[in-house]
């Protein structure tokens, strides 16, 4: 068999919540078990999620004849490790780095598809590690490499992820198991023993290159169809901006009307002589002008398919569907949806009273009953409203404030006003942490709009390191306020080399 040495033979399955890593390990203890091997299995606990796996570890003996008693580990040995079965692409990057993969001897065998961990989702900027870096380190890592989206093929064929990597295993040929005693296995623990080998199946026909079907379709996702009433619209932009615009129409239209779309291209068209800043401020505004409040909230919670979509996920009978919503808006959230000139005073007053959060209102509510669902699908009904409401007066306001902006730097340099436009890349988040990024997005704006009318590619390279600080997070927001803050008091003693001088070499 490919991979088997005499002596003994290791596994490392590192796995996060749900993933089954506890299951597929025992499978294969389990068929080594039926085919006569001495096998031992052990787990070392992580924390929770995706801050963390949990590693599984079994060890086999791969003499079947030998009288001697194998000696176990508890724990993988680093380059000594024969099989990593790796339920998602990113472990096989810990494990690499921990150095547990070997060139020499690993065969890894692993899902490409990724669940972020903590610190690529906590992030205000991209921080998703590179597809490409994991691919080019996989290759180079391991002896043998074999990965596909097992997540996708499991979804499917109505299947499991770690069912579908067991069949990989087994065709792989990294153990001297036969597939036969991984059914067995399977078969063993009866539970949804049908679906399990069906996806054992799927994968043993992957590993061994006989599945034509090997590499399933994606499926767009959030790509709905552009309104004929547009297609002229779209058309008529440059290259590179059309393409956003296609995406951004239907996403307006959901979220208000089209009306609501038409305001967006009339802003967007002062910008269409410049495909680069007009490329930015669409995707940008397409994103600001579809804020999350209130009633965007509950038009998620209360649509149609989203049911469907957690029963199929679930695999739950209809009656057997329970869902409970946690919510905990705060003051701003509750009155964000009224008319402005109706709460506008008691605005004012919060921001004075909690200067750094706000009051919040939490619940619990089940939207899988009568009272749930219309408590929540009520507030959609306000979305009429919503051009009249406090949160669309603030919002729209700082929206047009920036938008002057990107025009005024424009009309001095192209360069510049990408940096413009590019700052609204840091507005994200809802409640305290979007009133934090919105004051420093405001600071930012301000300085570079300032450093421009001292030196436009100064203004350039400071609006591109606020950018840059405030993207790296909570440190880099309070570092983001001091270099605005400082920039300001030089350019306003007309100390350019001064304000210069706090930008990075």
């Amino acid at each position: 068999m490919d991979g088997v040495d005499a002596g003994i033979l290791s596994v490392l399955i590192p796995a996060v919540g749900g993933q089954g890593g506890g299951v597929l390990s025992e499978w294969i203890v389990e068929a080594a078990s039926l085919e006569g091997y001495r096998v031992h299995g052990t787990s070392i606990p992580g924390v929770a999620q995706r801050t963390g796996s949990t590693t599984y570890y079994v060890e086999l003996a791969a003499d079947r004849t030998t009288a001697d008693e194998p000696a176990f580990s508890l724990y993988p040995v680093p380059g000594a490790l024969d099989v990593l079965l790796a339920p998602e692409f990113l472990e096989v990057g810990r494990m690499a780095e921990a150095g547990f993969v070997s060139p020499a001897r690993t065969t890894v065998v692993c899902s490409t598809h990724r669940l972020y961990s903590i610190h690529e989702k906590i992030a205000t900027g991209r921080a998703i590690y590179p597809r490409e870096d994991l691919e080019a380190l996989a290759r180079t890592a391991a002896r043998r490499l074999v990965a596909f989206d097992a997540l996708a093929v499991a979804r499917e064929r109505g299947t499991e992820v770690n069912a579908v990597l067991l069949g990989a295993l087994a065709g792989s040929g990294a153990l001297p198991v036969t597939p036969s005693a991984f059914r067995k296995a399977i078969e063993s623990r009866g539970v949804a023993v049908a679906a399990n080998v069906a996806g054992f199946e799927v994968g043993l026909a992957m590993a061994a290159g006989r599945d034509g079907s090997a590499a399933p379709t994606p499926v767009a996702r959030g790509a709905a169809a552009l309104p004929a009433a547009f297609a002229g619209d779209v058309a008529a932009l440059p290259d590179g901006v059309g393409d956003v615009v296609a995406l951004a129409i239907p996403r307006l239209l959901d979220y208000q009307d089209a009306a609501y779309a038409r305001r967006y291209l009339e802003r967007l068209r002062p910008f269409a002589a410049s495909p680069r800043v007009a490329a930015i401020v669409a995707r940008h505004l397409a994103v600001w002008m579809t804020y999350e409040d209130a009633i965007r909230v509950a038009q998620a919670k209360t649509r149609a398919g989203r049911l469907a979509r957690i029963r199929a996920e679930s695999r739950a009978a209809q009656a057997e569907i329970e869902v409970t919503d946690y919510l905990k808006p705060d003051l701003d959230e509750i009155w964000g949806v009224l008319p402005h000139r109706l709460v506008a005073p008691f605005a004012r007053w919060a921001q004075r009273r909690w200067p750094h959060g706000r009051p919040t209102l939490g619940q619990h509510v089940r939207t899988t009953t009568i009272t749930g669902f219309l408590r929540v699908r009520m507030l959609t009904w306000l979305r009429p409203l919503r051009p009249m409401s406090w949160r669309s007066h603030e919002e729209h306001g700082r929206m047009a404030r920036w938008l002057a902006g990107v025009s005024a730097a424009a009309a001095r340099d192209e360069a510049l006003a990408c940096e413009i436009a590019g700052l609204a890349q840091v507005i994200k988040g809802y409640g305290d942490v979007r009133r934090r990024l919105l004051g420093v997005f405001d600071l930012a704006l301000a300085a570079s709009l300032r450093a421009a009318d001292a030196d436009v590619s100064f203004a350039a390279a400071l609006a591109s390191r606020l950018r840059a600080l405030v993207l790296e997070g909570p440190d880099g927001e309070s570092r983001a306020e001091a270099l605005a803050a400082a920039a300001g008091d030089r350019l306003a003693a007309e100390d350019l080399p001064g304000a210069r001088a706090l930008l990075p070499a």
